[in-house]
């Protein structure tokens, strides 16, 4: 595995994302929605977003939800492999406006969501 020469093989670059700030453009599509309704819980290790959201790619699934719309940070937090290697973690979060934009997104008339999963999205209790 090539790396360049000012990391080592257990880093990777910052996430350098262009980060849309304009309004969110909404998704019915459900591995977001899961996506969404993990993160509004909470920060999300890649691995655990990758099994809320069904999927095996999540920092894909977040590049998609930024480009509709939302900020959707990633924090490099130092943690250990399996092998007890020092490794730096991805950790997503939703930022203060995320949070704002999806409260404030009419999901009910764009999306075709089940009781819970909007339970889910606004912190409800179902």
């Amino acid at each position: 595995m090539k790396t360049p020469s000012n990391q080592t093989a257990f880093e990777s670059a910052p996430d350098t994302a262009n980060h849309n700030t304009g309004k969110f453009q909404g998704t019915d599509n459900p591995r977001h929605l899961r996506g969404i309704a993990a993160l509004q819980r909470g920060p999300l290790p890649r691995e655990h977003g990758d099994r809320a959201a069904g999927c095996s790619n999540f920092p894909d699934l977040v590049a998609e939800l930024r480009r509709r719309g939302l900020e959707t940070t990633c924090e490099r937090v130092p943690d250990r492999d399996r092998d007890g290697l020092a490794i730096k973690r991805g950790v997503y979060h939703f930022t203060a406006s995320d949070r704002r934009k999806v409260t404030n997104w009419p999901i009910l008339s764009r999306a075709k969501v089940g009781a819970g999963d909007t339970a889910q999205l606004f912190g409800e209790a179902m």
